[in-house]
């Protein structure tokens, strides 16, 4: 099982400083990624934790990407239908490139009523605009020469095309994972209840003809309490699992610092051959 950790880019904790000591400590504790999230508006009485203060997610990874040498940098996850598709396409492939591969797609249709009325696109929209989005993304990987909207044109850079993980809950989301994407990044840690969602998610990406999907669990674990951390860990390891990346509000980077090495020296040991 692979580990990563969330880290801010909202708050006060999304200083140059800040975000820059977290991913090298991360880094030097050899956490397998890092992960960003996605809000482009948040109205004033949503902002508590963040003050309304999120750097791009995209921008972020870029950033981050010039400051490490071997951590993945993941979107945990982008909201699709709020950028135009060749937009998104380029960022994506430019991070890729730029940081050597080590760009994680994860990818949702997104939620948040106000926001969607700002970037102005119709929320019930927003699952086709992500669908044609993600085949849009598809055509740009899969060769030079792309034509849309009745015009060809050239895709490069085109590194490999990174791993895409669709976020989200419910069968939509199971759909458009075995359609598009190479696993699945649900929010949670009930083993109980993922263990029933990730054997759905197999038999979809089965008849898709799709080798087993990766699932990475976005949750918070008990990291004071190693044992009982461990403990959940594996259980979410047995229903399928292959990676938790861990979530929590911290103070600074040295906090964060501990919790990367929580996971490294107690956690990771504990779960080795799963």
């Amino acid at each position: 099982m692979k580990l990563g950790l969330c880290i801010r880019n909202m708050g006060p904790q999304s200083t140059r400083a800040t975000l820059l000591e977290c991913a090298r400590l991360a880094e030097r504790a050899a956490i397998d990624h890092l992960w960003v999230a996605d809000h482009v508006a948040i109205p004033p009485d949503q902002a508590e934790g963040s003050g309304g203060r999120y750097l791009d997610p995209l921008a972020t990874l870029a950033f981050l990407a010039a400051a490490t040498e071997k951590i993945g940098l993941g979107t945990g996850v982008l909201v699709v239908p709020y950028r135009p598709p060749l937009a998104t396409a380029k960022w994506i492939a430019t991070i890729q490139e730029l940081s050597g591969g080590r760009f994680h797609c994860g990818v949702g249709a997104g939620w948040m009523e106000p926001e969607f009325r700002v970037v102005g696109v119709a929320r019930e929209r927003r699952g086709a605009i992500t669908d044609h989005t993600l085949e849009f993304l598809h055509r740009c990987f899969a060769a030079n020469e792309v034509e849309e909207a009745g015009v060809r044109f050239l895709f490069l850079p085109r590194p490999k095309r990174p791993p895409i993980y669709v976020g989200g809950s419910g069968r939509p989301a199971m759909l458009r994972a075995a359609r598009f994407g190479d696993g699945w990044m649900p929010s949670g840690g009930d083993p109980q209840k993922l263990g029933v969602a990730i054997s759905e998610l197999r038999e979809l990406f089965a008849a898709a003809g799709k080798p087993a999907p990766e699932v990475i669990a976005l949750t918070s674990l008990p990291l004071d309490e190693p044992d009982k951390a461990t403990e959940r860990a594996r259980s979410l390891a047995a229903v399928g699992v292959t990676a938790v990346v861990h979530a929590s509000r911290y103070s600074d980077s040295a906090e964060f610092g501990r919790n990367a090495d929580v996971l490294a020296e107690r956690i990771r040991p504990a779960l080795e051959g799963t």
